[in-house]
Order: C-alpha cells, then structure tokens, then sequence
C-alpha cells in the first residue's frame, strides 16, 4: 500500500487516483473489505448475509485490483456475483435486477490510462457518495481494520451477463421502427463495443465502427467525448463518410454523446429535452404527468420542452447519487445532466450510456428528421455558455458577491447560487475538489447577448 493513504482518492462520488501511486493491490484488497463493512452497517445486515456484485473496465491495471477488491470483500464473509470485463451500467443492472445488497465496479471511467478507482452502490443500484459511504470507507481504512477472520470465507459466482443485459435493454424501444440511419460509433478503446455493439448489429443501420475494441492502453485517444480534442476524430468521420449522426461513448461506457450529421456537437441539456420528449411520447393516453429531473446547469429548453411534451419538469442538485435517490423516492421517470448523465426509472434510476442511445436512434426514426432538424427549433430559441471554470480562493464569499450585485433577480441555492431573469439565466457552482467556481449562463436573445452577459458575469467571478 501507498506509505500513506492519499484521503484525495475519496472523491464526492467515487474512489479514484493514479495506480501504483495512489491506489494499489494491498489498498484495493482494503477497501473491498471496508465496503463490505459499511455496506453491512447500511443495510443492516451482517457481512456474511450479504450479496455483492463486482465488474471490471477494461484498464490494464483492473484485473489485479479486481480480483483484490474481490479477495477484500471474501474475507469478510460476503457472496460475490462477479461479472468480469463489463460497462459499468452492466454492473448497475446487475445489483437491481437481482436484488444484490450493492455493487462494486472496478473503473476509472473516462480518466487518463494511468487512473484507477471504483463505483460503489448499494441496493437498488443507489450510489455511494462521499455524504452516504464513501467517506465510511476511508475512515474503516484509516483507523486500521482488524485481522480477517479465516472461518469468514465467502463465496464467488462467476456470471455472464451480456446476452441477459442486452436483451433487457432492447426493451426500451421498438426494434421494428428504426430506420435505416448510418451511424459512426466511437468506442474511446473502452466497454461500448463489446456491450452495445451487438444491440446495434441487430438493428437495421449500417455501422461506421472506430476505436471499438477494448484497450486499456487507449492507443488513439482518451476516453473522454466531453473534450474537445477528444471528438474531433468522430466530428470529421461524420462529414467525411456522410453519416446521419455520430455516437461516442466513455471509457466505462456508462455515457454517450452526439454528433448531428452535420458535425455539430450536441449539448447534454439538449440531448436531455430530446430524450425526455422521446420518453415522454411512449406514455399511454390518460396516464399521469410524468416527473423529468433536470440540473441546475441546464438550458430552459429541458423544463419548455418537457412541459410541451405533457411532463413535469423538476431541477435538482448536481451529481448521480443525488438524481438516483430522488428519482427513487419520487418514481421520476428519467433523469438528465449536463454532463451527459442520463437515469431511467425503469433501469433502476441508473445511468446508462446504451439506453440514449437506442432512444435517439428510435425517436430519429420516428420523427422521420435529422438530428439537426430535431435540434434547430432548440438551437435558435436557447444560446448556452457551456460550463467555464474559474480559480476562485473564497468561493463563498464570491457566491454571496453574486447575489447581491444581481439582488433583482430569483435567485435559488439548490446547489451552488442560480440567478434567473426572463430573458437569460446563470447558475455558480462551487466544485468539490478544487478551489473552482463553475459558470453555466444562458441568454434567450441571441448569442451576442449570451456572450456579453457571460463576459459580464466572468469579470465579476474573476475580479
């Protein structure tokens, strides 16, 4: 182990840090063991009673750490489902379909070759945060866990799940309505082509396919479509092979993202209206208003188009454990954020980057429009900033800043300070790792007017 525990790896959602450096075999086989402990005090059971999923992405380091997570967790007493080398939303439906007391997914997701880390989750698939767990892990760690008992020996399955996986999430849609639309996919090297690949070999679409073997070593790009440097491959393979659309994936291909067949990047906010209308159009006649969960980050084209669509649309803090608990306690139907992060209430309010998929290739097809027809009225109506970061040292004090220089507005705290007027909109968010404000501000008039309200907001967060 790391000659001293690095308490920077326990992040708001996740465990994550370099391997070798910051996390390694002895540290994994440790912190497989305090999940086990924690999630026993969560569910109230004991650490022998319990049933725990456990996959691996496709990093070099994941079958080590995998297998020591797995040892971990024997040595206190649990039953482990191990699923090998899968998407991380594979291990999500794993624990809901089969009512496992939690999951651990081995993944670093979209991070550089030389992360590591884990997801963790409970029952019902519902995330670990670093306010629920993940912050237990650490201190089980740090005061020093007690000798493994010997007569404390779990148990090991190992399952195949891809055929079951992909059967239930062809559900989602008609697979009789696609249309037949030529589709780049970009893998980033990770889990999507193993997982989604045969899905969309069943459809009638003619596969543009790219960086879709797994490989760890990412020889071509990292896994990150939320880069621009990281996209421009798939932007230009759209113009050039004349694709209807483009699809990229992360690397633990728990998210998707799109390009328009004109090479047009789509903004997770937009995707998010797309997806809630395409939702929203499968409700039977008569069926009451469904609940769409949206981020205080997004474009007022979420909460128009939802409510066009006969939703309600409801904002909500930042992050996946806080979309996936309210979303279970509320039966929302679907949940979207900025960061393209998408939740179904019917795949255990989970985040899936296999299910936008379908859902779009569906509601194109449907509509019987392109992705850029689809996305005009939205992209004339709503000019968005994107998310602009800046180095702020009392993010407090510069958040109370705001507020009183825009004193005239509606102004919410859900999570960080939002200031609305009728005409354009920003929220502040402080991050939770670095001395950073984060700005999303849209304008409803132009996007020289965008631009000039951002700068305008910019020059306050910076001075």
């Amino acid at each position: 182990m790391p000659a001293a525990l690095d308490p920077s790896i326990f992040k708001a959602y996740d465990i994550r840090g370099i391997y070798g450096e910051q996390i390694d075999g002895e540290l994994a086989e440790q912190i497989g063991r305090a999940f086990a402990r924690v999630l026993a005090r969560l569910s109230g059971k004991p650490a022998g009673a319990l049933q725990i999923g456990l996959g691996r992405d496709m990093r070099l380091s994941a079958p080590e750490l995998a297998a020591r997570y797995r040892a971990g967790m024997l040595s206190e007493g649990v039953s482990v489902r191990d699923i090998g080398q899968v998407g991380t939303e594979m291990l999500y439906w794993l624990v809901g379909s089969g009512g496992l007391d939690g999951g651990l997914m081995c993944t670093a997701s979209h991070n550089p070759k030389a992360y590591t880390g884990a997801k963790l989750v409970r029952e019902g698939a519902l995330a670990l945060s670093g306010e629920t767990g993940i912050q237990d892990i650490r201190r089980e760690i740090e005061a020093g866990l007690p000798p493994a008992d010997p007569d404390a020996a779990g148990t090991v399955d190992e399952l195949d799940l891809y055929a079951a996986f992909q059967e239930a999430a062809l559900r989602f849609i008609d697979p009789s309505a696609i249309a037949p639309l030529k589709v780049v996919l970009d893998g980033g090297n990770g889990m999507a082509g193993p997982m989604v690949g045969p899905l969309l070999e069943r459809l009638p679409l003619e596969l543009v396919e790219t960086y879709w073997v797994p490989d760890g070593s990412f020889p071509d790009h990292e896994p990150n479509p939320l880069l621009p440097e990281n996209r421009a491959f798939i932007i230009e393979k759209v113009k050039q092979t004349g694709a209807d659309l483009g699809i990229a994936f992360d690397g633990d291909a728990d998210r998707c993202f799109f390009i328009d067949g004109d090479g047009e990047f789509v903004d997770g906010d937009f995707l998010t209206a797309l997806l809630a209308q395409a939702l929203l159009s499968k409700q039977a006649d008569g069926e009451p208003a469904q609940t769409i969960l949206y981020d205080v980050r997004a474009s007022r084209a979420v909460a128009d188009t939802v409510r066009a669509a006969g939703g309600i649309a409801e904002v909500n803090r930042v992050g996946h454990a806080f979309f996936k608990t309210r979303m279970k306690q509320e039966g929302s139907l679907f949940g979207g954020e900025v960061s393209g992060h998408y939740y179904f209430r019917d795949f255990y309010c989970a985040d899936s980057g296999t299910l936008p998929a379908l859902l779009i290739l569906e509601h194109l097809s449907r509509s019987g429009q392109s992705l850029a027809r689809l996305l005009a009225p939205l992209r004339r109506r709503y000019f968005i900033s994107g998310e602009i970061n800046s180095e702020v040292a009392d993010q407090q004090a510069k958040m109370d800043e705001i507020a009183e220089r825009y004193a005239d507005a509606t102004q919410s705290r859900l999570d960080g300070i939002s200031i609305d007027y009728e005409d354009w909109h920003f929220n502040v968010r402080p991050s939770n790792t670095e001395p950073l404000l984060r700005l999303c501000l849209e304008s409803l008039v132009s996007r020289q007017d965008m631009e000039r309200r951002r700068d305008e907001v910019l020059e306050v967060i910076r001075s």
